[in-house]
């Protein structure tokens, strides 16, 4: 009932930034609190920022000060701002959301507890 979409994946050098969108349709809040997370070949998924309302933002010790999440309210999309991309970077990045006034304990780990996801959106990253 609820459909996330990413987009803004591709192919980038290192070095590079790019900026994933996720967007939002059908019955889900705008307040509700939404996720971006990435899961590589052979790997098990990885947290990687969230988004609460208030403004309360949490990131994954691997990407804090590279990533950053933010959120339009008003059209229900969610960015994720990646920066410094390094070939660690490679893999499917997955844009993931919550019922309205569901509560995590972090640290968030894979995610199982979301309870939307997205088909996720592809970062290439090479030298």
């Amino acid at each position: 009932q609820v459909e996330l979409v990413e987009s803004g994946g591709g192919s980038v050098q290192v070095g590079a930034s790019l900026k994933l969108s996720c967007s939002a349709s059908g019955p889900i809040s705008s307040n509700a609190a939404r996720a971006w997370f990435r899961q590589a070949p052979g790997k098990e998924r990885e947290f990687l920022a969230i988004s609460w309302g208030g403004g309360f933002h949490n990131y994954a010790n691997s990407v804090r000060g590279r990533f950053t999440i933010s959120r339009d309210d008003a059209s229900n999309v969610v960015y994720l701002q990646m920066t410094s991309l390094t070939p660690d970077d490679t893999t499917v990045y997955y844009c993931a959301a919550a019922r309205e006034g569901k509560h995590f304990i972090l640290p968030i780990k894979n995610g199982d507890d979301m309870d939307y996801w997205g088909t996720g959106t592809l970062v290439t990253v090479s030298s």
